[in-house]
């Protein structure tokens, strides 16, 4: 099913308004005009790979819908803006090759199009009850996806991410929303020591949390939207943290975590905490809009991390 069309270029979406606004508010005048496209874009999809695009998921930022082909097959369709984060989830889902991944069916990379399978049971980690089970399950397909980093890629590293958030302090020297001068400061200093000091490179997520763990079958999980990352694996659990926290007490829950995932993975705990109070800071400065609005939860979750630190 086709979203509606008031007329040529403009797209209707009464129950997806978040994904315009926060497509507008990320890619600006270029995802304005991307926006304007969809609707063409999916009837190119429809007739480039003869099948049918059905009412799309949740959408964040990219187009995600299922779509059947005429023999019955079950696909999942993703158009995204082209350009960096396209290329590089696209190289993600080459170098997993289905292992702990859906597997990618094709691509076109002009139009930044992603053709993945699409999973059988399909709901996903956040819909676990317990969540030391989650944790436990989160686990296990961690350690069918980490691998030692690819000799030859032009994936990003968790240096970019440094940089993203000092080019954030370079912006708001005095701060930023609810998050203080000081404490992106810190943040930076921290980065900056984590980088120069790490020393097993992996082929990471990038963005690992619930939402994108997927029932596959009887049992089996599987990990969906790479966005493809270069290090340790003590970054990759950090956004698993900050996702399915409840209002109130946040830290004993992100504790546990924290305990289950360094005895299971054998990590460094003092490493991941650092990480996660590193990552916490940028992902709370990536929600900070120009209307004062920002993302609740990771701002709180900055403080949690300072406590577990100290």
């Amino acid at each position: 099913m086709r979203p509606d069309k008031a007329k040529e270029g403009e797209i209707v979406m009464e129950l997806q308004k978040q994904f315009v606004e926060s497509v507008r508010l990320y890619f600006k005048k270029e995802g304005e005009a991307w926006l304007e496209k969809l609707p063409d874009l999916i009837a190119y999809c429809e007739e480039k790979w003869a099948l049918q695009l059905e009412t799309p998921f949740s959408l964040s930022i990219n187009y995600v819908a299922p779509a059947v082909r005429a023999d019955g097959t079950e696909l999942v369709v993703k158009i995204s803006l082209p350009g960096a984060g396209f290329l590089d989830e696209w190289q993600a889902l080459q170098l997993f090759n289905g292992e702990g991944m859906a597997s990618l069916v094709d691509v076109d990379q002009e139009h930044g199009i992603l053709l993945i399978e699409k999973l059988t049971l399909g709901y996903t980690l956040a819909e676990m009850e317990v969540d030391e089970e989650a944790c436990q399950i989160a686990v296990h397909v961690l350690k069918k996806l980490h691998r030692p980093a690819p000799k030859n890629t032009c994936l990003p590293t968790t240096k970019a991410r440094e940089d993203n958030l000092k080019a954030i302090l370079g912006k708001n020297p005095n701060g930023l929303g609810p998050i203080s001068k000081e404490t992106l400061e810190k943040a930076s200093r921290l980065f900056t020591y984590l980088n120069e000091t790490s020393q097993n490179q992996r082929l990471l997520h990038g963005d690992f949390h619930h939402y994108n763990v997927l029932a596959s079958g009887k049992d089996d999980w599987t990990a969906i939207d790479p966005k493809g990352l270069i290090g340790e694996t003590e970054y990759d659990l950090i956004q698993f943290l900050l996702n399915k926290l409840p209002e109130k007490g946040k830290l004993p829950v992100i504790e546990k975590r924290v305990e289950i995932f360094t005895e299971e993975l054998n990590l460094n705990k003092e490493r991941l905490l650092m990480w996660g109070y590193c990552h916490t800071v940028l992902a709370a400065s990536w929600t900070v809009d120009d209307k004062g609005r920002y993302d609740q939860t990771f701002v709180e979750a900055i403080e949690v991390f300072e406590k577990l630190l100290s």
